[in-house]
């Protein structure tokens, strides 16, 4: 199976530096990852700082067929194709990275739906965003890759993990993968579950998607 990594920052001026907080994280969640599933399932990390914010804010499916960027087009078909989503996340003002809500919101909720997702947060402090990850379990529910019950939160990134994502020298690197275990574990065990019970039931024809207009989803 194929599973997404959303980085949802963007920010490179704010300590610890010169590596970005977020980049040592989601590193050290693809280390863990190829660590417990080694080669059974394929993961990449998809970097907010690689799409540029638009002026103004015109999603993916407002474009005409094939007249997206290449760069939106391209990610919505590997949305599309993926089993589950990680989505790791800062937390600025006891909420998501405007980056990740920004990057997701381009893509309608159809291509993310019936697919399991996990929720990493982390801080330079103590409470490692985990107020972040609250606001991000409705946020995801909406979008349909309902997140796992487990979550992980990393307080104080920097001396957890070196600018390239490996263990700092005093940290218990098979402690933290157990932690991180617990939800890639339970995600994986979804989008196994999902993905075989979709060959037998197609979800998108018992559940209409919303297209068109908000009244396709009204109350009577």
């Amino acid at each position: 199976m194929k599973f997404l990594l959303f980085l949802g920052t963007v920010r490179d001026s704010t300590p610890p530096k010169p590596a970005r907080l977020g980049l040592r994280v989601s590193s050290a969640c693809i280390e863990c990852l190829t660590h417990l599933y080694d080669g059974e399932h394929e993961f990449e990390l998809i970097d907010a700082l690689d799409y540029p914010l638009e002026p103004v804010f015109k999603p993916h499916f407002s474009y005409p067929q094939n007249k997206a960027p290449l760069a939106l087009d391209a990610l919505a078909k590997k949305i599309k194709s993926s089993d589950g989503f990680i989505m790791i996340s800062p937390e600025y003002n006891h909420s998501i990275s405007p980056a990740l809500t920004n990057l997701l919101n381009h893509f309608g909720s159809s291509l993310f739906s019936y697919k399991p997702s996990a929720i990493v947060t982390y801080s330079a402090g103590q409470w490692g965003g985990m107020r972040a990850a609250v606001g991000m379990r409705t946020f995801l529910s909406e979008l349909g890759c309902l997140p796992v019950s487990a979550m992980i939160h990393v307080p104080k990134a920097q001396e957890v993990f070196t600018d390239n994502g490996s263990m700092q020298v005093n940290e218990d690197q098979a402690s933290w993968f157990d932690y991180f275990g617990r939800a890639f574990n339970q995600m994986v065990w979804w989008a196994q579950a999902t993905s075989e019970h979709k060959k037998k039931i197609d979800p998108h024809t018992l559940v209409r998607d919303f297209k068109i207009t908000p009244s396709d989803r009204n109350a009577p």
